[in-house]
Parts: structure tokens; sequence; C-alpha cells
């Protein structure tokens, strides 16, 4: 298990009591695998000292207004990446088969792109792997740090994290693509409403060039040479 994505996937989850009481179990454990350089252990601070320090309600309240309200900044990669599109469907049983295959189950309610689920799934692959798989969302995950960040919010430097650990650049079209979608305010509403209108989904052939990250999914479904799949890795 790779405790950094593990923790990285933790600070990414709706803020509970027990995230609150083991905000300095999570540093320790980021500072003591030492995957992440001294400068972006540091950007993390503020984000466990908030965690520590503030009321659980208004830690609830401010991650629902970042990631649930706004599509723009949603945890689900395959929203950035497929919108609506029927595609979306299949990507979506790919990825639960990946995760099964690792002996990954989800018991919840949860979409399997859901990027705290994600990183889960990488936490449990082998470094060089993990690397990989985070690479492939990496012009999602660089998107999303740049919106946070224009914010002023702690969380951008999580997603920092997560691109630095994929040891990957955004293609520059694939990120330009993100960049140019809308990324409204919480408080406007008319403008989050119109973002959050129901696209249609097609059906037929599909038109859109097939992504990388459809295609690392699934080739993870086929097990690497040599490497022995199971829960037990």
């Amino acid at each position: 298990m790779i405790a950094t994505l593990k923790v990285l996937s933790l600070l990414l989850s709706y803020p509970s009591q027990e995230l609150k009481d083991e905000a300095g179990a999570l540093r320790a454990a980021l500072e003591g695998e030492r995957l992440l350089k001294p400068q972006t252990l540091r950007a993390l601070e503020p984000l466990f000292d908030e965690l520590a320090r503030n009321d659980l309600l208004e830690l609830q309240g401010r991650y629902v207004d970042l990631f649930d309200r706004t599509r723009s900044l949603s945890l689900h990669l395959f929203e950035h990446v497929h919108g609506e599109s029927r595609e979306r469907g299949q990507a979506m049983i790919d990825l639960r088969a990946a995760y099964g295959e690792q002996g990954l189950l989800m018991v919840s309610d949860e979409l399997p792109d859901f990027l705290p689920a994600f990183l889960e799934f990488a936490a449990v692959l082998p470094l060089k792997e993990a690397r990989r798989t985070l690479a492939e969302p990496v012009h999602v995950l660089q998107a999303l740090h740049e919106r946070l960040q224009a914010r002023g919010t702690p969380y951008a430097a999580v997603l920092a994290a997560l691109v630095e650990l994929s040891g990957a650049r955004p293609h520059p079209d694939a990120l330009q693509e993100l960049r140019a979608k809308p990324d409204p305010a919480a408080d406007d509403f008319e403008a989050v409403d119109k973002a959050w209108e129901e696209e249609a989904v097609r059906f037929g052939p599909e038109t859109a060039e097939p992504t990388g990250l459809m295609a690392k999914l699934r080739a993870w479904r086929r097990p690497a040479d040599g490497v022995r799949t199971g829960p037990n890795r």
C-alpha cells in the first residue's frame, strides 16, 4: 500500500470526525514515506491545520460548496473526460472491473470514477504502475488544481501533489480544452444550473476520438507479465 496515495485519497473525501482526529497521523504518514517534495508537504499544511482546528460542519459545508455544487470542480474523473456521453458508462464498467481485479470492491453507492476511490486503487499498485495510472488523467488533475488554486482553497495542494506524483506533464491540447470550459463560482446559481443541465446521451457510433484514459483502463484488466494480481499485492 502506498501510504501517500491513501492519505491524499482521505484528504479529498467528505470530512468526518475521524478525519479530523487523525489529521496529525496522516501528516506524519506523508512525511514518513517521503514521496513528496518538502515544498509540496509544506503546501499541504494549511489543509491539515483546517481539518484539525475548524468545526466539522464548517468543513463539510466548504467541501460541498467546492466539489458538489460546481461541475467544473467535480471529483468524478469521467465527468471531465466524457461528460454525459454513452462512453462514460462503459468507462465506469471497465474501471469497476479493474478495481475488482485488485481485490477492491466498492460497497457504497459512489461511482468508481470518484477521485478518492481512484486513488485507493492506485495505492495498491506498485509505485511505478501507480505513477503511470495517475499520469493518464493528469490533465484533469492539473485543471482541477488550477481551478482550486484560483479559489484560494488549501485543497489545491492535494491536486498539486497528485500531479507531482504522476511524474507526467499534461498534454497541452487536452489541458487547454479543459481550461476553456466554464468554471462558475458556487454562488453564481444561474451559471451553476446551466453547467449541470443534462447533456443529451448519444446513441450509435461515437464521433469522439478514444482517450488515453480509456485505453489504459482496458489495459489494467490484463495483469502485467510477472505481476501477481489479487488483494495481497
